[in-house]
């Protein structure tokens, strides 16, 4: 045969070899499974027997044909062996891969990473026959390859899920962490938000308890003050002022003045144990005028009304040490005056600084007689003893007005000037105590 003809003869045998793993094609009949063709090399000797080769001419001192094609054959057996061992390398490792990858997939983060270590150290699984298409072989492993891109992406997302977070990658870790710092300072300022919040609660919380505390507090003081002004007795006016001792510092006040006045009437209930003279019981200073009103029982001269520093001798006599109801009216049209003692009226007169009206705004005093306004006591002229019920009005009361406040008949308060217990301070050891009733007074003369 000729040259060429044993190249195609080659080519064939070389085709029939490679389709050995390949189905038949249409309308053939497949080949037996589990079949496969294998070249084996012939002897030199056998080449005639079994495929007898057309004589090849010689080329210049080349091969003779014969072994020229043999040669030829030799390589490309050669090369196809070793496509095969190299196809049958890659399945193995994808096999090998392929079923690594099956356990992973299988198993948890741990057990996966665990089972990963552990197969990294085995050795080669025997595989079946590859097919022997170098083309079907390419296709399959780019099927292949990309089938484990889809599958080791699925195991990254598991991972991700189920390892912990020091496996992570670092660029996941980085963007895990910039994630986690924007919620805690999220968390943070929300955190800060809320104590504000809280703390404004507080602060208007506070304001409005110390609001109301001080309105609790304002009407407790205003509750104890009632209860003050009446506690002490049984009513405001049911009390007494204690002057023990001659002294210049005993006395007592009154918080409220007088108007301008063209008449009065001044009762009170007094008892003195006081000898020789009871002193002075009240006295109203004015600037300018120490005695505007006074009246007075100094040493064994009889008691004076002093009006304007003008005096008119009373016909009183209360130096026994009882209680006694004591009156005394006065206007200043032709200075009449009155003087009662226990309702009755002892005495009268007149020209007792007529048309002189009273100054408003002095100080009223119980117990001492004023040298200044509200000052300059002398001991030997104050009271000793205990009064009450001193009131003013600013009129002439009717004899038998006075008569019924004297016999208990009426209770009747100043309307200049009341007797109530917020409006009398006591000074020096001066005392407030609760007096005896109206009825004690009377049996007590």
């Amino acid at each position: 045969r000729s040259p060429a003809g044993m190249l195609l003869v080659a080519a064939g045998l070389l085709l029939a070899v490679a389709a050995g793993g390949r189905g038949s094609p249409a309308g053939e009949q497949e080949s037996p499974p589990g079949s496969r063709f294998v070249c084996t090399s012939l002897p030199l000797d056998a080449a005639g027997a079994g495929c007898p080769l057309p004589p090849v001419p010689m080329q210049g001192g080349a091969l003779p044909p014969e072994e020229e094609l043999k040669a030829t054959v030799l390589q490309l057996r050669e090369t196809v062996l070793q496509q095969k061992e190299t196809i049958g390398s890659q399945r193995d490792t994808i096999r090998e891969l392929t079923g690594k990858l099956s356990r992973c997939e299988g198993a948890d983060g741990k057990s996966a990473a665990g089972a990963w270590k552990n197969e990294v150290g085995k050795g080669k699984d025997t595989m079946g026959d590859l097919p022997r298409d170098p083309a079907q072989v390419i296709d399959q492993l780019s099927r292949t390859m990309q089938t484990l891109k889809d599958r080791l992406e699925s195991l990254e997302h598991q991972l991700r899920a189920n390892v912990s977070y020091a496996a992570l990658p670092s660029d996941l870790r980085e963007m895990l962490q910039r994630r986690l710092g924007d919620l805690e300072r999220q968390l943070l300022s929300k955190v800060a938000e809320l104590e504000d919040e809280k703390s404004l609660l507080h602060n208007e919380t506070s304001a409005h308890r110390q609001k109301t505390e001080t309105a609790l507090n304002a009407l407790l003081e205003r509750v104890s003050e009632l209860e003050k002004g009446s506690s002490a007795f049984k009513s405001p006016d049911e009390f007494k002022v204690s002057l023990p001792l001659r002294t210049n510092y005993l006395y007592g006040k009154i918080k409220k003045t007088l108007p301008e006045l063209y008449a009065f009437t001044v009762c009170l209930w007094l008892r003195s144990s006081a000898s020789p003279g009871i002193g002075t019981p009240f006295s109203y200073a004015v600037p300018g005028q120490a005695n505007e009103i006074v009246l007075i029982e100094w040493g064994n001269n009889p008691i004076e009304l002093l009006i304007n520093d003008k005096v008119a001798q009373l016909p009183l006599f209360i130096s026994d040490g009882k209680w006694h109801h004591i009156c005394i009216t006065w206007t200043t049209r032709d200075g009449m005056w009155e003087a009662f003692q226990d309702g009755e009226k002892l005495g009268t007169g007149e020209n007792l600084a007529p048309w002189h009206p009273i100054k408003p705004g002095g100080v009223l005093i119980l117990g001492q007689e004023q040298d200044t306004v509200g000052g300059r006591f002398d001991a030997t002229q104050a009271f000793v003893g205990e009064m009450s019920q001193f009131n003013i009005w600013d009129r002439v009361l009717k004899a038998e007005d006075i008569m019924n406040i004297a016999n208990c008949s009426i209770n009747m308060p100043g309307n200049i000037i009341p007797w109530v217990d917020n409006n009398v301070d006591v000074f020096g050891g001066a005392t407030k105590w609760p007096v005896e009733t109206c009825e004690e007074r009377l049996l007590d003369l």
